[in-house]
């Protein structure tokens, strides 16, 4: 199966390959990985293919992680790969690691990932792992933060990632007053990243996983 076939069945389940490597002994993807292909947000795709889902209307918990594993198991048992999740653990599979490689991700300076086509959007649903060496495209991948004037280092109202350090709690009290209706929307810092306004990620589906978030959080 070549890469633009992966692609394309990706694509038609609304997810998009957002990053491919051939992993080696010391990336922990397994002895017999030849290829490592992440899967995550590429457009609307992901949502509107989720939002038309029976787990996203179930009203069970985790409807984002049960949708995903029961795609990207789809997906793997078509392709011939193995399905891994970021989720799910312990253990936890390093897929902040593999987005280095796979995406040519770099830690931004508020400390979340950034990629030349996602900017802080970056985020994976699960990766396909497959034995062989699929052909992989070559060649530099820019980074996003170099040549940026690092808006989102200023970006957050209530400073919750000063001196690189994310303040967790700062954030969620904050997001729960009403001077966080905004952020309640998508996070502010996130969406002051350059690089990542191509990505265009509708406006529900930002609000969907900040909702997640302060539910996840006492």
């Amino acid at each position: 199966m070549t890469l633009d076939e992966i692609v394309a069945a990706s694509a038609a389940k609304g997810l998009g390959v957002v990053g491919a490597f051939h992993p080696g002994p010391d990336d922990d993807a397994g002895d017999d990985v030849g290829t490592l292909i992440l899967l995550g947000p590429e457009g609307s795709g992901l949502w509107a293919a989720f939002s038309a889902s029976a787990e996203a209307m179930d009203g069970a918990p985790d409807p984002m992680d049960r949708w995903s594993k029961r795609v990207i198991d789809g997906l793997a048992q078509r392709t011939g790969a193995k399905a891994l999740y970021p989720f799910g653990g312990p253990p936890w599979l390093p897929f902040q690691r593999w987005a280095q490689k796979a995406e040519g991700a770099v830690p931004s300076p508020v400390g979340m990932l950034a990629s030349a086509h996602r900017g802080l959007w970056v985020s994976y649903r699960g990766a396909l792992a497959f034995k062989g060496q699929i052909p992989l495209s070559t060649g530099d991948i820019p980074d996003p933060c170099a040549p940026c004037p690092a808006p989102c280092t200023t970006a957050c109202p209530v400073d919750a990632f000063s001196a690189g350090v994310y303040d967790v709690d700062r954030c969620a009290t904050h997001l729960r007053s009403d001077a966080g209706s905004d952020c309640r929307r998508g996070c502010l810092v996130r969406r002051a990243c350059p690089a990542g306004h191509r990505l265009n990620l509708p406006e529900s589906q930002r609000a969907f996983h900040m909702a997640a978030f302060l539910a996840a959080r006492p």
